[in-house]
């Protein structure tokens, strides 16, 4: 006998291994009979290995709405203060440019001529848009530190710092799992890591924050794949599914909302075609 099962409160769809429309036995009507429907997703999870897909979690970042943690405004105290930023955080991911990887150390992991090149178009498109920086920030490997100085001499106004939290590492097993990857340890050791590094710049702005800020994060493929992956609040798993050329831009916005925005990825439409690479 079915056993009613209620879903969850924040279901709103099915993704599946074989389509809805063609599981045998599911009829589409169905959706006008609740208890019909529910017992067609009951089938789905058990044979078809239904996914349930939750609502955006606006509050990802742990910075909600003052008036959900009950504080009060000095003025009324009837009223409760809803203090979400106005303006915007905009993080802007700079992939370091093509280097040595015959390098048995960092320090011999150097740009080469063309990642050099890479590098000088990048700074160069960079100080085109105009756009009032108000940081860079880069990984303390070489390959970064060499491109983020490249981009530095194009926009020498903007503040320079690293981080060694934006290193190059595996931030979590793929999906699907890949032949000949790293250990197990390598993901639990960098993960944590890449993670702490996430949390550290994605975010939404201070309540108090009059204008939007550009902080322009020069790294590394992985760290920005995953940085996607988890700003989109997509499977993080799936962060080696994407790709990404040396020297790209790519460009997340995060509303005070706690709406997060791509406006771009892996953009390299200003380089032309011998400098579009990706090894």
């Amino acid at each position: 006998m079915f056993k009613f099962r209620y879903l969850p409160s924040n279901f709103i769809g099915i993704r599946s291994i074989g389509a809805v429309s063609t599981y045998h036995g599911f009829d589409k009507t169905s959706i006008l009979n609740p208890r019909s429907f529910t017992e067609n997703i009951y089938k789905l999870e058990h044979q078809n290995k239904m996914i349930i897909q939750p609502k955006w979690d606006f509050n990802w970042d742990k910075r909600g709405l003052v008036k959900q943690m009950g504080l009060k405004s000095n003025e009324d105290e009837e009223n409760e203060i809803d203090i979400l930023p106005k303006s915007s955080r905009h993080i802007i991911l700079i992939r370091h440019g093509h280097y040595n990887k015959g390098g048995e150390s960092d320090k011999e992991m150097v740009l080469t001529k063309l990642g050099i090149d890479q590098a000088m178009m990048t700074g160069k498109r960079l100080k085109e848009l105009e756009i009032p920086y108000n940081e860079i920030v880069h990984s303390t490997m070489t390959r970064a530190v060499e491109t983020a100085k490249i981009i530095s001499s194009h926009i020498p106004d903007v503040p320079v710092k690293d981080c060694m939290l934006l290193e190059e590492g595996s931030p979590i097993p793929p999906e699907p799992p890949m032949t000949n990857w790293k250990s197990p340890y390598k993901f639990h050791q960098d993960g944590a890591r890449i993670e702490a590094a996430f949390r550290k710049y994605f975010h939404r702005a201070e309540p108090h924050q009059q204008n939007d800020t550009y902080t322009i994060v020069v790294c590394h493929a992985n760290v920005i794949r995953y940085f996607v992956c988890r700003a989109l609040q997509y499977p993080a798993e799936g962060w080696l599914r994407l790709t990404l050329r040396h020297a790209s831009m790519t460009w997340l916005t995060i509303e005070g909302s706690g709406k997060v925005v791509l406006i771009t990825y892996g953009d390299t439409g200003y380089m032309p075609p011998y400098a579009l690479t990706t090894v």
